[in-house]
């Protein structure tokens, strides 16, 4: 949610403490990479609302703890959002 509202004080807080109490793997999955009920990622809902810095941020803590692949897939483009729910554009072959 901070992410999508562009709290950058609270991102940052949120961020310190992650690194201090969580795993770099908790951090991937349960921070960066987990998808909100629409599919979307801290990721993309920091891009959608055009938050540089945070995007920034972002980029750089990817580039350093995640794989290629988690990059590709599931970090820029997850299955959640190449596949989309039943009926929508992605089932119906839009891509």
């Amino acid at each position: 949610m901070a992410a999508r509202r562009g709290y950058t004080e609270a991102l940052q807080k949120l961020w310190e403490y992650a690194k201090e109490n969580l795993t770099t793997e908790e951090i991937n999955n349960k921070l960066l990479l987990d998808t909100d009920n629409a599919g979307w990622n801290a990721w993309h809902m920091t891009a959608r609302w055009v938050y540089t810095e945070t995007l920034q941020k972002l980029w750089e803590y990817a580039k350093e703890n995640l794989t290629t692949d988690e990059v590709n897939n599931k970090l820029l483009l997850p299955k959640t959002m190449r596949e989309g729910p039943p009926g929508t554009w992605q089932q119906i072959g839009a891509i």
